[in-house]
């Protein structure tokens, strides 16, 4: 196959997912289970990777590493209301059909979406951004504690790897390449967090410029939270799939 038949047949892929993923949403907003989202999106998603030269596993997702992509995906989606365009960019980040490079970093798009809707008072808009912060906050924790049970998992998958006989060679490569999809996983949630936390910050002191309230004060508590509870999570210890440099996740790369 040609890049450019290749190209091609990824942008229909994205083209097609645009309306798949408009549908309904289930629990914590996540797009509620179809065909594509069980069955086409992760084949288009494997191949979409390698094709940037990710790394790419072809093995079945633990439960525990399902749950860790569930519970990652309210992250890695953009914090910002009515972006529907984003929204739909992140989720063919998340998977993988786009690399995360297309994703938005512009952390005025929170204030622009929280601007744009209509309240009844400066206060609600106070509340809603301090709202926001703390359903982020209340979802870290599970996360966490997800991935510390994966990454636990995954070094006992690659010391059996490295020193069981009955591991075929050929289970090395696709082994090694989960550990690093995973770990990228966490640090990409890491890097969106992150990325919200800057959000809320400038919508906050913009906020302020525009309709000072004593409401801030409540947001700025919600923020600072926020960034307390995510601390242990972006410092948990890996298993080093990517070396100790702090360089950014091959598999996440642009």
């Amino acid at each position: 196959m040609t890049r450019a038949l290749a190209k091609l047949l990824l942008a229909m892929l994205a083209a097609a997912s645009v309306s798949a993923c408009t549908a309904t949403t289930g629990d914590l907003g996540r797009p509620r289970p179809t065909i594509w989202s069980q069955l086409v999106a992760p084949e288009a998603g494997f191949w979409s990777a390698t094709f940037r030269d990710e790394q790419a596993s072809y093995f079945r997702l633990t439960d525990d590493e399902e749950q860790m992509r569930d519970r990652a995906w309210r992250f890695v989606m953009p914090s910002s209301p009515n972006s529907v365009f984003q929204g739909e960019v992140s989720n063919l980040a998340h998977t993988r059909i786009l690399p995360v490079a297309a994703q938005s970093t512009d952390v005025s798009d929170y204030f622009r979406g929280l601007t744009s809707i209509s309240f009844a008072s400066q206060a609600s808009r106070y509340n809603r951004l301090a709202e926001d912060a703390n359903a982020d906050r209340l979802l870290i924790g599970p996360f966490r504690a997800n991935a510390g049970r994966v990454v636990n998992m995954d070094r006992v998958r690659m010391r059996t790897v490295e020193g069981s006989p009955d591991v075929p060679v050929d289970k090395q490569a696709p082994a090694y390449a989960r550990v690093v999809e995973n770990e990228g996983l966490v640090f990409w949630v890491c890097e969106r967090v992150d990325f919200r936390i800057r959000s809320y910050r400038y919508a906050l002191a913009n906020l302020v410029v525009e309709m000072p309230s004593r409401e801030a004060v409540k947001a700025e508590r919600a923020i600072m939270a926020l960034e307390m509870e995510a601390r242990p999570l972006c410092q948990m210890q890996l298993n080093g799939a990517f070396g100790e440099d702090g360089k950014r996740p091959v598999v996440y790369k642009g």
